[in-house]
């Protein structure tokens, strides 16, 4: 693992593939990107030197650390120029004086051809008010189409980050109407009330899977319901959110109401896609001096490609959607046009003649911070959706209220490295690693504090086992109910391997609902 773990640099000799990109200086912010050779130049943390920098461009020297007051270590970061935005102004090209002229211009002075030439002027000006009003009606259209979700009642737009947040942001309350999730190891569903400011599960009392599919789509999941049936609630809860059948035929949140009393005694447990379903079997593998993965045992395991180049790795959550580690996605390598990704296939040399799937969207944290590493996740909307398999199936989000133990046993996969220093790997590797508690990672010997409540630690602190360049982004799961849940995606880490310098992922069991949030307003 370098600063980060992405592979962003071409494997010598491995997978060269370069495909010719629109723009001249665009292609040479890539190519830069991809085959930097230049060393990390600051930081005890980040010292794997022999990999490239996550930094796009040449380092420059390190400056003073940077005050982060919740966790107030001594830190390098490395260093990442800033470049002022191009932006012609009137310098860029010589000025021209020359003497005024009238509106109608020279032509116009005859009385003959007055009146054809305020004709064509007004003319002129009709058409280019059309087209603004056409663009300003665009605008309107499409107005949340960015700053997230609009308010039915009165058109203004929230961001996605205020929907669900128990405020009510828009005039008649939509925002605070919607909120589903599930929560647990047994996917009970949840509906957050306003009135009471708390989450409440669902009596499975008149439920039939209809309810079930409209939910689905409102956490994100577009045309996706797998099942819906009543169990025994293990969230201790004391009122419920109760379908009132009598109301007719009215959406089904305004058919919902408190109660106290759950006749069934069963709550709905609602699943919206099959996920965490793998052929793995109990056999030991490993990324750094293990075996490789069969086909199957990480079926939601993907390969992103740039320039017909692995770079990253990435976790299938539905048919269009992935999770990968910001720090892939840094610029210029924020724009979607640039990545392929490949699923359901074992060998990077295979994955020339395979069909890769072309990436639409890339939205990363926003609060994603490039020196900490801090949030270090996000997602790929694909242009078309997987068909899922045997070798191709999505991995399950983790809910809240999961509990996980201090030594949680995972798993990581990916093409990464085997060794510090390595290649990229032509075969998918895996290994598992026991979590580590933050305070352990946190300690003077380990991180020294720079992990934060967003990071979470996989490893063994003797070293010997490791995730490793060109791993970052990819996978770390665990096995619970029998079902297999997403825990990290690939971050950060100090060489491959190391003594007291274990893995360190994205946490995303509290990256969930903004996953959701940008899977709603996406879909």
């Amino acid at each position: 693992v370098s600063e980060a773990r992405c592979g962003q640099r071409s494997a010598a000799g491995h997978l060269e593939r370069p495909k010719p990109l629109p723009l001249p200086d665009a292609a040479d912010k890539i190519k830069m990107a991809l085959n930097s050779g230049s060393p990390p130049g600051v930081g005890p943390y980040y010292e794997n030197h022999g990999y490239q920098p996550e930094s796009l461009y040449p380092p420059q020297p390190a400056t003073a650390p940077r005050a982060y007051p919740v966790y107030p270590a001594p830190y390098y970061p490395p260093a990442v120029p800033q470049y002022t935005p191009r932006v012609l102004t009137h310098t860029s090209t010589p000025a021209i004086h020359t003497q005024p002229k009238s509106p109608l211009g020279t032509g116009c002075t005859a009385k003959t051809k007055k009146a054809l030439c305020i004709t064509v002027v007004l003319g002129t000006i009709l058409a280019g008010a059309a087209v603004a009003a056409v663009l300003l009606w665009k605008f309107m259209e499409d107005k949340c189409s960015v700053s997230g979700i609009e308010c039915g009642s009165s058109g203004t737009c929230i961001s996605p980050s205020q929907w669900c947040d128990g405020v009510l942001h828009c005039p008649s309350g939509e925002d605070e109407n919607r909120c589903v999730r599930l929560y647990g190891p047994n996917f009970i569903l949840q509906v957050y009330s306003s009135q009471r400011k708390s989450w409440h599960p669902v009596c499975q009392d008149n439920w039939s899977d209809s309810y079930g599919r409209a939910a689905c789509q409102d956490m994100g999941y577009r045309n996706s319901f797998y099942s819906s049936q009543g169990i025994a609630d293990d969230s201790g809860a004391t009122s419920f959110m109760k379908l009132n059948i009598s109301a007719g035929h009215m959406d089904l949140y305004k058919k919902l109401y408190h109660s106290d009393v759950c006749s069934s005694k069963t709550v709905v447990s609602l699943r919206c896609i099959e996920c965490g379903v793998s052929a793995k079997g109990s056999r030991q593998s490993r990324i750094v001096g293990g075996t490789s993965a069969s086909l199957g045992d990480w079926p939601w395991q993907v390969s992103l490609h740039v320039q017909g180049t692995h770079v990253c790795g990435g976790s299938i959550i539905s048919p269009e959607w992935i999770v990968t580690a910001a720090h892939c996605v840094e610029e210029p390598l924020n724009n979607p046009r640039y990545w392929t990704a490949f699923a359901g296939i074992l060998r990077q040399s295979f994955m020339f003649y395979g069909h890769g799937h072309r990436v639409g969207k890339v939205i990363s944290h926003p609060n994603y911070d490039s020196k900490t590493k801090n949030n270090d996740i996000a997602l790929m909307k694909l242009q078309t959706p997987l068909t899922f398999n045997d070798r191709v199936k999505p991995v399950c989000l983790p809910n809240p209220g999961m509990m996980l133990e201090p030594e949680q046993s995972c798993w990581i996969s990916g093409w990464g490295a085997t060794y510090e220093k390595g290649k990229t790997s032509d075969e998918l590797n895996a290994v598992m690693v026991p979590l580590i508690e933050p305070w352990r990672c946190n300690s003077k010997y380990v991180y020294n504090n720079l992990v934060t409540p967003a990071m979470i630690c996989a490893g063994f602190l003797r070293g010997g086992v490791d995730s490793c360049q060109g791993d970052s982004g990819g996978p770390l799961v665990t096995l619970k109910s029998r079902v297999w849940w997403l825990i990290g995606d690939t971050s950060w880490g100090s060489g491959c391997a190391k003594a007291n310098r274990p893995g360190v992922y994205g946490n995303v069991t509290v990256f969930t609902d903004w996953i959701y949030r940008q899977m709603r307003a996406n879909s």
